[in-house]
């Protein structure tokens, strides 16, 4: 038997990870993570909740709660507003005024789930053996691998998580798939069996985002230009609220065609557009990765798979160590929007070798200025 505290969201995916291992006989603990304060954090534009007269987040508090007695293990709230805050959502919003595009569920598993979670429990919990959340993945001795249901596989938000904690953590949803999940949940009458999945923002949840934004980063508008003539075609509120290919949005009437996001000029307040009909303006062939969290050391071949996005398909590639924490991943066949501030994660088979910050973007040799 083992002592094992357990991440618990009040999803069914952490009450059913907490509901395995109490059934297996161990010890086990249940902590409610309580990472966003939307009054605190100024939370108004673009939030569907801001007059509910109770948050979401208390409801899953409230759910955890029910579920601690009906597994029955303690559950505990713990505050990481402030962890969340100064070393995820600041640099989200500094990445956001550099008019890159980065992805908040990785930083958050790195530092806060991963890291200031694992860190508390440490100090504050005697003898602990293991962390466990309810994440789609496996890992043996620190090196993260894909689960056995590829559709729900989260190794892509995992990939920045230190190899160190990731020995200290279980995944025991790794050999099932999410329809016996939900199967286990209703079969013991867990009050969230029925639960939809949480969708958004990492601990945030659901937003209108360019209004969320907009409570962070002041609206610049601009021109919105046709990048294959040059002619003005519309107008927008601001560089940073767009990414590359986006095609909601621009607002564009008139047009023979949707267009999409391009490229932009932070300095000059310009979006590029292109028509729908032609993706040449999105396809790269290179890329400069920093950051890069690689876990396992023995392991650094040069032919890998990549994923640029967590739902595209991993494509082949080859990559070349520029130094410790920097590389270039090159894919000849090509990859539409591969945008600076994602993030490239990297696989060999089975295996997640980690991942990195795409930082520039490259085709036929020359850099993609306005990407």
């Amino acid at each position: 038997m083992s002592k094992i505290v357990v991440g618990m969201s009040g999803g069914v995916d952490s009450a059913v990870t907490a509901h395995i291992l109490k059934k297996q006989g161990h010890d086990v603990i249940g902590i409610f993570m309580r990472n966003w304060d939307s009054i605190t954090n100024n939370d108004i534009l673009g939030n569907p909740n801001a007059n509910a007269l109770i948050c979401p987040e208390e409801e899953d508090w409230n759910d955890v709660i029910k579920l601690g007695k009906q597994i029955g293990i303690p559950v505990e709230r713990v505050d990481f507003v402030k962890e969340y805050w100064d070393d995820v959502f600041e640099d989200l919003i500094e990445q956001y005024k550099l008019g890159r595009t980065p992805n908040p569920d990785i930083l958050c598993n790195k530092y806060v789930k991963f890291g200031a979670f694992h860190k508390w429990v440490k100090e504050n919990i005697p003898d602990v053996d293991y962390i466990a959340t309810g994440h789609y993945a496996d890992v043996e001795d620190g090196i993260l691998k894909k689960p056995h249901d590829s559709w729900k596989d989260q190794t892509y938000f995992l990939a920045q998580v230190s190899r160190n904690n990731l020995k200290e953590s279980l995944f025991p949803l790794a050999k099932l798939p999410k329809s016996e999940v939900r199967k286990i949940a209703l079969e013991n009458n867990l009050v969230v069996a029925n639960k939809k999945d949480s969708t958004g923002i990492c601990f945030i949840g659901e937003r209108d985002f360019t209004k969320f934004l907009q409570n962070y980063i002041p609206a610049k508008p601009g021109n919105v230009i046709d990048i294959t003539n040059n002619k003005v075609i519309g107008k927008h509120i601001g560089c940073m609220y767009y990414t590359i290919g986006q095609r909601k949005g621009l607002n564009l009437g008139g047009m023979p065609e949707p267009y999409y996001v391009a490229g932009h000029d932070l300095k000059k307040r310009i979006i590029y557009a292109a028509p729908a009909s032609d993706k040449s303006y999105l396809i790269s062939d290179e890329a400069i990765i920093t950051d890069v969290n690689w876990l396992d050391e023995n392991n650094k071949p040069t032919n890998i798979e990549v994923k640029f996005r967590y739902k595209s398909d991993s494509i082949d590639a080859k990559i070349k160590w520029i130094n410790g924490k920097t590389l270039k991943v090159i894919y000849p066949q090509g990859f539409e929007a591969v945008t600076p501030g994602q993030q490239a994660v990297f696989y060999f088979g089975n295996v997640c070798l980690g991942g990195g910050t795409i930082n520039e973007v490259f085709f036929n040799g020359s850099k993609k200025e306005h990407i």
